[in-house]
């Protein structure tokens, strides 16, 4: 009998792979300094200090927090905040993801309503709602999204609510059941290039995610508006990063988002070059002529930032802790 031969669970080489045969062997270290434009303040605001006291009280989790997010202590002055629901516990390992992985044990019925009641107290105009992956569960999570959309409608009625799911394996009715809610938007991260889902996106398919971002807009038509994005830094190309926007173009998207991958630990993929924000703007200027309505592309840019800027809103911003009921 042949010994089975063993395969690493390691971000950086996912499936015992080689990925400097993938990416190029020309990668930059984790502790090199990086380029100016990087530089953000520390957080630490009163405001930040306030919100983060509470999220905790409440045993909510926030991928601001859980993905190591740059932009933590901007989003969170300014009193926004992306929550993340069915516990901080993913089923996947995606190469470039801080979100920790493992078997999930997460289940609390009443998460919903405690999320929707932040979402009042903090008196937020734009609510994003995320989760792990949880391929665990019958219907992957979707009945969760469908819960905390309820009990913000209910609670905080003012609030758009925008919604960044897995890819539900595919499925279409636990898709159908977010959709039925009619979320103001849908987002759906296609993350990288289809080149690179071997390396970055084990366990996802491009195709898949694809099929699932023209579903939700065929599902909710005008109703709903579709939205996806990526990032760049793991050796793609300029050309490469354009053809993904038609394919997102042809499938329905309406808002794209573009960032820089930033490498989390040792654990994690190497950066193979950090992207000018000249570039970024390259980007953006190819995507509009593509016919997206909204797009943020730059360094520090993520799925979720500034999410309350990429749609219409009904009435201007306001702070954190607005309503106190």
């Amino acid at each position: 009998m042949s010994q089975r031969e063993h395969k690493t669970r390691s971000r950086a080489n996912p499936g015992g792979m080689d990925v400097l045969k993938v990416l190029g062997a020309d990668v930059r270290g984790l502790r090199e300094r990086k380029p100016a434009w990087f530089k953000v303040p520390a957080p630490g605001s009163a405001r930040y200090r306030e919100l983060r006291a509470r999220i905790e009280a409440e045993n909510l989790h926030t991928v601001c927090q859980e993905a190591a997010c740059p932009n933590i202590g901007e989003c969170w002055e300014r009193g926004t905040a992306t929550f993340m629901i069915l516990g901080d516990t993913c089923t996947r390992r995606c190469g470039f993801c801080n979100v920790k992985t493992g078997k999930p044990t997460w289940h609390d019925p009443l998460e919903p309503a405690r999320v929707a009641r932040s979402v009042a107290r903090m008196g937020l105009r734009h609510a994003v709602i995320t989760s792990v992956d949880r391929d665990d569960l019958p219907d992957y999570g979707a009945g969760a999204f469908v819960g905390v959309i309820r009990q913000i409608r209910r609670q905080a009625p003012n609030c758009k609510v925008e919604v960044l799911t897995p890819d539900f394996r595919g499925q279409e009715m636990p898709l159908a059941k977010v959709i039925a809610e009619r979320p103001d938007v849908f987002n759906h991260n296609v993350e990288v290039v289809p080149r690179l889902y071997p390396v970055a996106r084990r366990g996802s398919r491009w195709e898949r995610s694809l099929r699932v971002l023209r579903n939700a807009k065929a599902m909710g038509g005008d109703d709903v508006v579709t939205k996806s994005g990526l990032m760049v830094g793991l050796g793609e190309t300029h050309d490469e990063m354009v053809q993904a926007f038609a394919m997102l173009r042809e499938h329905d998207v309406g808002v794209l988002t573009v960032g820089q991958y930033l490498r989390p630990t040792e654990q994690h993929l190497p950066v193979v070059r950090y992207w000018h924000p000249d570039e970024f703007k390259a980007l953006e200027q190819a995507a509009y002529a593509l016919g997206f309505d909204h797009i943020a592309a730059g360094p520090l840019v993520r799925s979720s930032y500034h999410a309350d800027t990429h749609i219409e809103q009904d009435r201007p911003g306001v702070g954190p802790l607005a309503a106190t009921a």
